[in-house]
């Protein structure tokens, strides 16, 4: 470029026949709509009449490509609604790159300038200084406006590619954003000190203080591994973020754009109230609505009149909302009422006579339940609430409460809370309004249906319609209930109803819904069956009352039977039916056998005719009775609990059954079995081992212990065809028959074999060698985005997009290149990482190994990546996850998006590519 032409390059010269600005009119038109229909690229931050036209109703509603909770939404809107960037067809293109000259036209717009530009003289330009015609105007303007260095960007070195159309970086954006705000003189101050990122090498010495004043405002911050990228593309959505932010520094005051105090909020309408002016804008269902300290969305809902907001929107139609201070700008004063006088004046009695206040039309007044009254009908010596705002200086009163007055009334709503201890309920009424009366005990009646209740009885978000009599409750009548509960004695239980005896004697009679859930402790799959319902030791039992006051729970709280496990038989009357056994304590006990008394004998049921053969003297026996009743017997073949005793000397073990809790002593068993372990022996055992002693046929003797154990293992192939999955775990591998086993997720719900596949991990319960069980583990892949060693707690960030919170209670193994260690403070946020939970309890961190290459190509045939390799031995073809996250900074890239030579950071999952960073 010569002198001549640089000491031009803000002046209106003809330099030609034919005046440039004459062939622009008519080039822009055909390379805008070309631009517009191909690329897109230019669209957002155009500025032509059709464009604005089209696309300032856009910007007000949703843009088809910016999803609901997308991470820039907050800013794409607030910057759309201001008219400083806009979109195209429904489109805003968040994920695209901004060029230099789409971000001067917007720093133009940020900083309102943009109407300054002088689009009648004719531009000139260098020649090897190269920007599309229709930004020429604009960039002189940033020339001129101090907003573009003329040293810096007519450098010889920056001048080899268009410099209109180079993709903005990072730190070209950064000076741009600061000299937009008028801060140049703090970067000069700033210049010579390091950013702080880990990459501060790369970036230019003239942008050094523009990023450090720039992160120091909070403007800008770091990427992944404390980067700042300075050469780093930007894209729209980025950009947006930057100048929305950037707002919070500036002075400028847009058109469309108002900061105030709401001072009505009602109807779809709502008023801003500034400097002595009130301006009315009409919500829609396109209206946004944010807080200043966050980056989701808000309802209208979370949005209180006299707080403070700023309101963009033209014609006084509000396109977005922002709440800037959430306290209410409001006092509140009480005092007796005297009266209303004319003129909208409100007195109230003082020590020294009465203290006049102002309202107006738009004053509510409402009674101590929140229902709206007439001014009129406030009676005097009531004790009144008033709230005054105190933004304007005036100290209107907004809003008149009746606090105290005689309350008679019935009507409906729903129960909030109660206080047993203060003898209170908390209504919130059918108008919305939260109130609370307390009941007086012999004269407040409670109900439901046809059922007289206790206080303790009601439930928190029943449906109840009350009666208050001067101030306290009479009568609560549960109208659509929720689910409570009811304690008692089973007396009976049939097909439809269950009768239980109250604490105070009497009896209730319920109807059973459909199936209910029946819970018994130490019983798993409880049917009704296994109820005891008798007049004397029946099962105390608690009820699940639905809102149609129908049984759906039954749940076991003690029982009053007698258990006997192990007892010997000493001698059984087939014609009296009678009983009589010997416990393990050498004590004797008669019962006698009925109908209703459940036989089970080696997994047979028998009944009274036969089960007199199997009843013989010294055979060992599980008994249940209350009193001389029978309610359950069964022949032992195994005893179930726990080893809690080995005696060498006298080779026994001693075994807690696990129903009872009795104790009984046995010879050493003949075998021992235990998942994994060859030949094992009762050394082998721990004591406190969950265990299952199979007796010989004699029963005196145990044939095998089996050992029950849980095993995390991984899954090393599913074949749902055969019912067949086989594992590994670190003593070798094994192949599982899952045809008649039990197969849950993580949080116990029944999954079918094919929800499982290659790679997960397991917890397999066995008795022994047999497999009992099988649950699925929750794997959480993602990178870590906090860590709190002092919290034990740590958030990662999964490769679906949501973000996890774990706290690490149960201890923490955490797996990095084969070697364990234990401290949280071991990991780094720019660790990707897989968790699970042990079946100790423990939280298993496996920190992913990663891999630095240079992209070769993608082989869409085998779905691998080839990457260049530095010598023979390297590898160079991996395998992609079908989900494999590909990335840039916050842009999400396809792999088809990769070029040769790039640079990326591939990380592994058991030898698959699952992430991939585009450096």
């Amino acid at each position: 470029m010569s002198h001549r032409e640089g000491n031009n390059l803000l002046s209106a010269q003809k330099r030609s026949k034919r005046p440039l600005k004459a062939y622009s009119t008519k080039a822009v038109s055909a390379v805008m709509a070309g631009t517009m229909i191909f690329s897109g690229a230019s669209a957002v931050f155009a500025d032509t009449a059709a464009t604005a036209a089209t696309t300032t109703t856009q910007s007000v509603g949703i843009f088809s490509d910016v999803k609901a909770g997308f991470w820039a939404e907050k800013h794409i809107y607030k910057l759309a609604s201001q008219g400083i960037v806009v979109g195209n067809n429904g489109l805003f293109r968040p994920g695209d790159s901004v060029t230099q000259q789409e971000a001067v036209l917007m720093a133009l717009r940020f900083m309102k300038l943009q109407d300054k530009v002088d689009t009648s003289s004719t531009v000139a330009l260098p020649n090897d200084f190269k920007v599309t015609n229709y930004y020429k105007d604009y960039v002189v303007l940033a020339f001129q406006q101090g907003l573009l260095d003329k040293a810096t960007e007519m450098a010889p070195d920056n001048l080899k590619t268009s410099w209109g159309e180079r993709k903005a970086s990072r730190e070209w954006i950064a000076e741009l954003l600061i000299r937009a705000l008028g801060k140049s003189a703090d970067a000069a101050v700033a210049a010579s000190a390091p950013t702080g990122f880990a990459d501060d090498a790369k970036v230019s010495a003239n942008k050094r203080g523009y990023i450090n004043v720039a992160v120091d405002l909070k403007l800008a911050n770091g990427l992944d591994g404390n980067r700042f990228d300075p050469q780093g593309a930007v894209t729209r959505a980025q950009l947006a973020t930057f100048f929305s932010r950037a707002e919070a520094h500036n002075t400028v005051e847009y058109d469309n754009t108002v900061s105030g105090t709401i001072s009505q909020l009602a109807d779809g309408k709502l008023s801003v109230y500034n400097n002595g002016k009130t301006s009315t804008y009409t919500l829609g269902a396109s209206t946004a609505y944010y807080t200043s300290a966050s980056e989701s969305r808000i309802n209208l809902s979370d949005i209180q009149p006299y707080t403070k907001v700023t309101v963009i929107g033209a014609t006084y139609n509000a396109a977005y909302v922002e709440v800037t201070d959430p306290t209410q700008q409001v006092e509140s004063l009480s005092g007796s009422f005297a009266m209303v006088a004319p003129g909208n004046k409100l007195w109230l009695k003082s020590a020294t006579g009465f203290t006049e206040y102002y309202y107006d039309e738009a004053t509510t007044f409402v009674d101590a339940n929140g229902t709206p009254i007439e001014s009129a009908s406030l009676v005097a010596d009531s004790v009144v609430t008033l709230q005054r705002e105190t933004y304007s200086g005036s100290h209107k009163v907004v809003k008149v409460q009746v606090t105290s007055g005689v309350v008679n009334k019935t009507t409906t709503g729903t129960v909030q809370s109660i206080d047993l201890t203060g003898k209170s309920i908390t209504f919130k009424n059918a108008a919305g309004t939260v109130e609370t009366f307390k009941w007086e005990d012999g004269t407040s009646l409670f109900s439901s249906q046809s059922s007289v209740l206790q206080p303790a009885d009601l439930k928190t978000g029943a449906a109840v319609k009350y009666t208050i009599k001067e101030n306290v409750i009479r009568t609560v009548e549960v109208t659509e209930g929720v689910e409570r509960t009811v304690q008692g004695v089973l007396t009976e239980l049939s097909n439809s109803t269950v009768v239980y005896k109250k604490t105070d004697g009497t009896r209730e009679v319920k109807l059973l819904g459909t199936k209910p859930v029946i819970v018994i402790p130490n019983m798993n799959s409880a049917v009704a069956d296994d109820l005891i319902a008798d007049t004397v030791g029946g099962d105390k039992i608690q009820l699940t009352l639905n809102s149609s006051d129908q049984v759906i729970k039954i749940e076991v709280l003690s029982r009053q039977i007698e258990q006997y496990s192990g007892a010997t038989v000493i001698d059984y009357n087939t014609k009296t039916q009678l009983l009589t056994v010997m416990d393990t304590e050498k004590k004797a006990h008669v019962v006698q056998l009925d109908e209703k008394t459940k036989l089970l004998i080696e997994g047979v049921l028998p009944n009274l005719s036969n089960v007199g053969t199997k009843l013989v003297e010294n055979r060992k026996v599980n008994l249940t009775a209350i009193g001389q009743r029978a309610l359950s017997l069964e022949i032992v073949t195994k005893y179930e609990g726990t080893l809690s005793a080995v005696n060498s000397s006298f080779k026994t073990i001693v075994l807690k059954l696990k129903d009872s809790g009795q104790t009984i002593t046995m010879p050493y068993p003949q075998l021992v079995d235990i998942f994994g372990k060859t030949n094992p022996t009762l050394s082998d055992v721990p004591v406190g081992s969950n265990v299952t002693a199979s007796l010989t046929t004699s029963q005196d003797l145990i044939a095998v212990l089996k050992v029950k154990t849980v095993l995390q293992v991984e899954a090393a192939t599913v074949n749902s065809g055969t019912n067949r999955i086989s594992i590994k775990w670190n003593g070798g591998t094994s192949e599982i028959n899952t045809a008649a086993l039990p197969i849950t997720n993580e949080a116990g719900e029944s999954i079918k074999l094919t929800a499982l596949k290659s790679g997960d991990y397991l917890n397999v319960t066995f008795d022994g060698s047999t497999p009992l069980a099988i649950q699925a583990v929750k794997l959480t892949t993602g990178q870590i985005s906090s860590v709190g060693a002092a919290t034990n707690s740590l958030i990662v960030k999964e490769y679906a997009g949501a973000a996890q919170n774990f706290t690490v209670s149960g201890g923490v193994r955490i797996i990095r290149d084969g070697a364990t260690t234990t401290a949280l403070s071991n990991l780094t946020t720019a660790d990707r990482v897989e968790i699970r939970k042990d079946t100790d309890g423990a939280t298993v961190i496996r920190v992913l190994p990663q891999l630095t290459r240079s992209f070769s190509r993608y082989d869409s045939t085998t779905n691998s990546l080839v990457t260049k390799r530095a010598n023979l031995n390297d590898k160079y073809q991996f395998t992609l996850a079908s989900n494999v996250y590909i990335h840039q900074g916050d842009t999400t890239l396809s792999v088809q998006s990769l070029k040769e030579n790039d640079n990326i950071i591939m990380y592994f999952n058991n030898d698959i590519v699952v992430e991939i960073v585009k450096q």
